[in-house]
């Protein structure tokens, strides 16, 4: 059957359907939702987290032996340290899955089907439990609140090209587990931590699926999609999981079992703080009488000092213990006394001063942010004295700020003018708000965590914008350098080594080259428009010196028409100068007149060596044709081992991995791999607002990991690891 120009196979349209921003053509109210139900996820995530080390920890107190307890240990550390990888692996498929949501049937991701429990005999045990686990927490959320996720299906239905049912609603249960779990594939823990971590996923993720399908159906409603579909019921109070109703219920039981653990913890961090105390103390006779100062007059003596925490330029020289101990020493001459600080305060008081000696010696931290958040050890200092689960809960408000300001500080650039760089303003504004207003009373912590939080949320919805767009226009430089390479190479398969008129050499490297770029990015290589481009160029260059074959006048006689109307239609489509695409056909139509003549006295009688010929070149070199964006340094290429140490550090690193590259002497540049784009092999990196600041080869990023000009960013919770830290340093003092 004869095709149609205008009949495009269905196939191929739909291999064509490759769309680099698909969330462009989704209604504004779906990125709505999306937005609004990422922001709450986000938060359960971080409460999981937060109250992930509490359960792990209790769990290894409670193990029969020490096996079970190092494998809590271990379960804790690891996920301490990725954390990070697994909440940002969590949001990605989430956005991921809401991009899809637009596109045809044929691209949809295949989800593992539910597996049917006939079939459980033949799956290994602990695969076996996960999926009995899984199947139970979606089982339970869709009992539970099966007709509000209905109702939102049924919305989406209406708005997308796409067919979902429960099972593929992005924000149904069995999606939410899925993201969950390929986020935290790489978690090296037993299956029996897996489903602890998983029931917590449900205690503090799936617990709150009503509040998540009820805000998505208001925003559908209010924008008129099915307003007639009647609202689901509110789910009671009391139908609510132990994680979402502990705070409003139970906190009598759960204080003392809490209080216990907390001072358990404690308790054992002050055996190994056994060996620095004494270290506040006033400098008085001996022989005078010692009396411990209560905890409240701490915190006054504490808050005295609080007003006078010098500016960052004297923070460095800011010793607490030593002005604490002043103060003391002022305090017992006027009582006649040796006023001493109690032995728990004071090794609350060692341990925040080593906590903050580490920060102010992390690498990771900007040096103009390490000095703002110096100032926070008098605050700090005091919330823990005031609460001792400072430094055994991972959600406290106080130790969840101070991890989520080093958090936005790893990307912070210096720069000449920071006072005036809104990330520096707002840390800036939260200490100075803890050092005027804390007085002994941690809701303040809560509060200003809260802003802190939405402040980071904007700033990193439109850094994650920008840095989308500068995938997609990397991918596309990418692509247009490897057909810029294409159509290289066919010119030179073509042109090289041979004589030819220079207004065809001229016209195929400066115009048609041009014509085939455009039809390379537009139909790819396969295509008939790129061999149809190929097979003009052929006929182009065979017009010029037709050779060879005894009917060649009546064959260009026959050709030209065609080869001249291909030309024009093709400059035309790729937009080329009218006014030189007029010059180019005159300076042909010349061309081709001398070689009809040349061919019609060569029929009668050979042609005379001195007969008119047009200006000829012969092509030496190589063509190179010049890219769109010139602008970018090439680096040199370096030649490594496929097992050299840099390049195995580079392979390493992740989208999304922070590094610190220093330029010269002066200049150090922190930025995140963004993406690193195939078949290129570029690594490209962005700032902290998203815009893109650098690209290198994986060589040359292992040639300067090789001379120590870059390094990995720790991008593990700045508490953690300053604890982590400290008690390491202890328990090597106490082992002395």
């Amino acid at each position: 059957m004869h095709n149609d120009g205008k009949v495009v196979p269905l196939h191929k349209a739909t291999e064509e359907r490759v769309t680099p921003s698909p969330l462009a053509r989704l209604p504004v109210v779906l990125i709505q939702v999306r937005d609004k139900a990422a922001l709450q996820l986000r938060q359960g995530l971080q409460a999981l987290f937060d109250n992930a080390d509490d359960t792990l920890f209790e769990m290894a107190d409670r193990a029969l032996n020490n096996v079970d307890q190092n494998t809590f240990f271990e379960a804790m550390r690891d996920l301490r340290l990725k954390r990070k990888h697994i909440e940002r692996g969590f949001h990605e498929r989430f956005a991921e899955a809401f991009a899809a949501l637009d596109q045809y049937d044929v691209h949809e991701v295949t989800l593992a089907a539910p597996m049917s429990y006939d079939k459980l005999a033949l799956v290994p045990n602990d695969e076996l439990e996960k999926t009995v686990a899984l199947d139970a927490m979606v089982a339970k959320v869709l009992s539970r609140d099966g007709l509000a996720l209905g109702q939102l299906t049924a919305r989406l239905n209406a708005l997308i090209t796409r067919r979902l049912d429960d099972q593929s609603n992005p924000m149904g249960p069995a999606m939410l587990c899925e993201y969950f779990l390929e986020a935290g594939r790489d978690l090296g823990v037993e299956i029996k931590v897996k489903l602890i971590i998983l029931k917590l996923f449900e205690n503090y993720v799936l617990s709150d699926a009503d509040h998540l399908y009820a805000e998505a159906n208001q925003l559908l409603i209010a924008t008129g999609v099915l307003p007639e579909l009647k609202a689901a019921p509110a789910r009671r109070a009391s139908d609510r999981p132990v994680a979402s109703a502990r705070s409003s219920q139970g906190e009598a039981s759960g204080t003392s079992s809490l209080d216990a653990s907390v001072q358990e913890v404690f308790s054992a961090l002050q055996e190994l703080l056994l060996h620095v105390r004494g270290s506040v103390a006033p400098k008085l006779d001996a022989a005078s009488e010692v009396q411990p100062i209560s905890t409240r007059d701490l915190l006054r003596l504490l808050s005295h000092l609080q007003q006078y925490v010098p500016a960052q330029a004297a923070a460095d020289d800011f010793d607490l213990r030593n002005q604490l101990e002043q103060l003391l020493t002022r305090v017992s001459v006027k009582s006649g006394k040796s006023r001493v600080v109690g032995g728990v305060d004071e090794d609350v008081i060692n341990l925040i001063a080593m906590l903050f000696e580490f920060i102010l010696d992390d690498r990771t931290l900007p040096d103009r942010l390490k000095a703002l958040i110096g100032r926070l050890q008098i605050p700090m200092l005091k919330v823990a004295v005031v609460d001792k689960s400072f430094f055994s809960r991972g959600s406290h408000p106080a130790r969840r700020l101070l991890n989520e300001i080093a958090s936005a500080s790893l990307g912070w650039g210096a720069r000449d003018d920071y006072q005036r760089d809104v990330l520096y303003l707002r840390i800036e504004q939260i200490v100075q708000r803890l050092l005027n207003d804390f007085v002994d009373d941690p809701a303040i912590f809560t509060e200003l965590l809260t802003d802190f939080l939405a402040f980071t949320s904007d700033e990193r919805r439109r850094s994650e914008l920008l840095e989308q767009r500068t995938r997609d226009a990397e991918e596309g430089r990418a692509k247009a350098e490897l057909a810029r390479q294409r159509v290289q190479e066919v010119l030179n398969e073509r042109l090289l080594g041979r004589t030819l008129p220079e207004v065809v050499v001229r016209l195929l490297q400066e115009a048609w080259s041009k014509v085939l770029l455009l039809v390379w990015l537009k139909h790819s290589e396969q295509s008939a428009e790129w061999q149809a481009g190929l097979q003009t160029m052929d006929e182009l260059i065979w017009s010029a010196d037709p050779q060879g074959l005894a009917d060649a006048r009546p064959r260009l006689l026959e050709l030209v028409p065609g080869l001249l109307k291909a030309l024009r239609d093709g400059l035309a489509s790729a937009a080329f100068d009218p006014f030189a695409t007029s010059e180019f056909f005159s300076q042909l139509e010349s061309l081709h007149v001398q070689v009809f003549q040349r061919l019609a006295k060569q029929s009668v009688e050979p042609v005379a060596s001195d007969a008119q010929q047009p200006a000829m070149v012969e092509v030496l070199e190589e063509i190179v044709l010049s890219a769109a964006d010139d602008s970018h340094r090439e680096e040199r290429v370096v030649a490594l081992p496929e097992d050299d140490a840099g390049l195995v550090w580079v392979r390493q690193l992740r989208i999304g991995n922070w590094v610190e590259i220093r330029e010269d002497e002066e200049s150090v540049l922190r930025c995140k791999l963004a993406a690193i784009v195939e078949p290129t092999g570029k690594y490209i990196f962005v700032n902290r607002t998203g815009m893109k600041v650098l690209e290198r080869t994986a060589q040359g990023l292992a040639v300067e990991f090789r001379r120590g000009a870059v390094r990995l960013l720790d991008d593990t919770q700045l508490f953690d690891r300053a604890l982590a830290s400290v008690i390491g340093n202890l328990r090597r003092l106490k082992s002395r």
